[in-house]
């Protein structure tokens, strides 16, 4: 008898072809939202008050100052709602439902207005080739309920599981968060030693990369990948990372991106795809730190060493 493997409920299936549609809407909706936070949270390292966070219902800013108010906007993908809330009260709601990336902007600044939250925010998406600016984009228009809860389903389970490889690291390392430039979580781990500048990097580049760091992620769509995916990198790279081996056996170092992969699908048939994703950041993680020496004994936890 074959053993039973875990339940979909947690590891759903999101195949690219079918959800890539809705993704991609999604994905400049959650620029929107997010450059609100950009401009108006102070700066942290390495862009850390850019990004959107997890939550049981979908993702959020988190808490952002605006004058003497404090406001958040919350995507509800239970509901299917995009939540405005202030400290003061007031509240509004924008529908999220199939409709173009214009008209839902044009909603959003209207509720901006009418909650009086001043921002002013470029108007172009970024981290994409061809951007249409949002005021413009009637292409993207595509919203399926089922595939967004799928997708939120995702963000829940993989969401845990970074947390639970973040556990093991007591040195510098970033939340686990969600970036909606490049529509990925991702969480970082630092050496504690500056990184050599990149050469010809642009200034957000230059801030992200200053230091050596491991960064371990989910793709749940990108071009240039047939699908969802786990990825790894160690920036710098260090001589012989990319002929590292590492664990599970499905996964790949991919020379185009630079980077580890564990497509979704592998670890979502696998008998216990949480342990297999812990599999694939440890022993990635472990490649890039022993190769480029970094002090991994007053890095790691102790019950977390091999």
């Amino acid at each position: 008898m074959q053993p039973q493997r875990l339940t979909d409920a947690a590891w759903p299936a999101l195949p690219l072809d079918a959800w890539e549609p809705s993704r991609a809407t999604l994905h400049m909706w959650t620029q929107i939202v997010g450059k609100v936070r950009l401009a108006l949270s102070p700066h942290v390292n390495h862009w850390w008050q850019v990004p959107l966070y997890v939550t049981a219902r979908g993702l959020t800013t988190s808490p952002i100052v605006n004058g003497d108010r404090t406001f958040e906007i919350d995507f509800d993908f239970l509901t299917h709602n995009l939540d405005f809330r202030a400290n003061d009260g007031s509240a509004k709601v924008v529908p999220l439902y199939a409709r173009s990336v214009a008209d839902f902007y044009r909603e959003f600044r209207a509720v901006l207005r009418a909650m009086n939250i001043d921002v002013r925010i470029w108007p172009m998406p970024v981290e994409i080739p061809n951007p249409i600016a949002f005021n413009k984009d009637e292409t993207h228009a595509a919203y399926d309920p089922t595939h967004v809860a799928a997708f939120h389903r995702c963000l829940l389970t993989v969401d845990a599981v970074l947390k639970e490889f973040r556990g093991g690291f007591i040195g510098k390392a970033s939340p686990v968060h969600f970036f909606w430039g490049s529509f990925d979580l991702a969480v970082t781990r630092f050496s504690g030693r500056p990184a050599p500048p990149r050469e010809g990097a642009d200034a957000v580049t230059r801030e992200a990369y200053s230091h050596e760091c491991s960064s371990a992620g989910f793709w749940p769509g990108v071009a240039g990948l047939s699908e969802a995916a786990f990825y790894s990198y160690t920036a710098p790279a260090p001589p012989g990372f990319a002929e590292a081996k590492v664990r599970p056996a499905a996964a790949r170092y991919d020379t185009a991106l630079g980077e580890f992969l564990l497509m979704y699908e592998d670890a979502r048939q696998s008998l216990d795809p949480a342990a297999a994703v812990l599999d694939f950041c440890q022993s990635t993680y472990e490649a890039g730190a022993s190769l480029g020496q970094w002090d991994r004994v007053a890095l790691e936890r102790e019950s977390r060493k091999p």
